[in-house]
């Protein structure tokens, strides 16, 4: 138990310092809460977020919470992961651009404390929020007397992360139900500046902001139903509760008269106005032998019945509400498989997995009242055990993703990313018999 206590202490933090960075540059990180971080652990990114219908005795796939009852009973799992990454940004034919970025993910843990109980406990990410770019344009014609340009520069960081307990129990041979109750934490702040090259025009800055501190409920569900002494498929389900999260986004508006160098300042807010979407997901795995697993992923996340805080300016008076034109539901599609000779083989070769996947996922926001960019990924990884004299059951679980984010007429990204996790698996349940 203390060793419990101070791994949970230590987890905390860890938490509170390293995943305060922000790891994307996106200018999509702009819209709604930002890029959603639904690709669960090394694990489950190594085959592309795979993970509804898997379940294994010495990983942690907090995706679907009743994978949890499957847990090693005399192990305690810890598992820390980070990513490196690199992204094109391509605007037109001409404009490209590369970025780079580095992020710790997640850290979770996980053990048995009863005959077919597992619990899970961690802090992983929900949203992501990090851009800064400028658009500079002619008001008039160039050859105009009075050639007038403006700049518009925007920028924003932030993001939601969540500390997660959760338990999984299997009631019956076969069958799984489990539940992660978490804290979601976080803020954003957005801004876009409108100045002009002509000093007679005012500067017009916009900046959006919220802190969100509220809680996040999610289920889930398996049934492994067994053909055969080698053969069995796994169905998973899993509901993400959809509520209110209780905060006021703002915007202020401030006007600044070049020529009396006098700011006019507006403060507009929206009564509890941001809301997490109902989530639905459904998963498929199949398992042969322990050495082959193949599964297909859907989950639909329902935007479409979230409100979306937006400004505008109505008849000359500006407008801060909740619209229902922005946000449309978000469907992901991940397939994948993983493959280990013999996890229990005396050579090191065979004690290797070899994973796969890849995905599609659409967009949950418009941009300028057309649909935001879709997202296909392809990924790869591999999980090396640790072997030494102290420990053969740890794993270095390493992988490589390429996402892309494209829609007509919006900019492309190009993003390849490094994924490195180390699942630390250690005996601490064993009771030792001397004679």
């Amino acid at each position: 138990m203390n060793k419990i206590i101070l791994s949970a202490a230590l987890l905390t933090v860890i938490s509170t310092t390293a995943l305060a960075q922000s790891g994307t540059n996106s200018p999509y990180s702009q819209y709604g809460l930002g890029l959603l971080s639904d690709y669960g652990t090394s694990l489950n990114r190594g085959m592309d977020g795979l993970g509804l219908g898997f379940h294994k005795h010495n990983q942690i796939n907090y995706l679907n919470p009743a994978s949890y009852s499957s847990l090693d009973s005399l192990s305690f799992i810890f598992d820390a992961g980070f990513s490196g990454q690199i992204t094109n940004f391509q605007e037109g034919k001409d404009v490209k651009k590369n970025v780079k970025n580095g992020v710790f993910d997640y850290v979770v843990a996980g053990f048995r404390v009863a005959k077919h109980v597992g619990v899970s406990f961690g802090v992983i990410p929900y949203t992501n929020i990090g851009y800064s770019y400028a658009t500079t344009g002619d008001l008039n014609s160039r050859q105009s007397a009075f050639h007038q340009t403006y700049s518009n520069t925007f920028e924003g960081k932030g993001g939601l992360h969540q500390v997660y307990l959760g338990a999984g129990w299997q009631p019956f041979n076969g069958l799984a139900i489990g539940a992660n109750i978490g804290y979601l934490w976080g803020n954003y702040t957005r801004s876009v500046i409108n100045s002009y090259s002509d000093a007679y025009v005012n500067t017009i800055s916009k900046y959006y902001s919220a802190t969100i501190n509220n809680y996040k409920l999610d289920v889930g569900l398996q049934y492994t139903a067994r053909f055969s002494k080698k053969d069995d498929l796994t169905i998973g389900l899993t509901y993400g509760l959809g509520h209110k999260l209780g905060t006021d986004p703002e915007c202020s508006i401030i006007s600044n008269n070049s020529q009396t160098n006098v700011a006019d300042t507006t403060s507009l807010k929206i009564k509890n106005g941001l809301e997490l979407p109902h989530s639905y997901g459904a998963g498929l795995m199949f398992n042969h032998n322990n050495k082959w697993n193949i599964g297909v992923d859907y989950s639909l996340m329902q935007f479409s019945k979230v409100g979306y805080p937006e400004y505008t300016v109505e008849n000359g008076f500006s407008k801060y509400a909740l619209s229902k034109q922005i946000y449309k539901d978000r469907h992901k599609f991940s397939v994948g498989a993983e493959f280990c000779p013999n996890e229990n083989g005396r050579k090191f070769v065979d004690r290797i997995y070899y994973r796969i996947g890849a995905s599609y996922a659409t967009p949950y926001y418009k941009v300028n009242g057309v649909d935001g960019p879709k997202e296909y990924g392809v990924s790869a990884g591999f999980g090396i055990p640790i072997i030494n004299e102290w420990n053969n059951r740890s794993m270095l679980n390493i992988s490589g993703s390429w996402v892309r984010r494209d829609a007509p007429g919006l900019i492309k990204e190009n993003t390849f990313r490094i994924n490195i996790g180390f699942t630390f698996n250690e005996r601490w349940f064993a009771k030792w018999k001397v004679e």
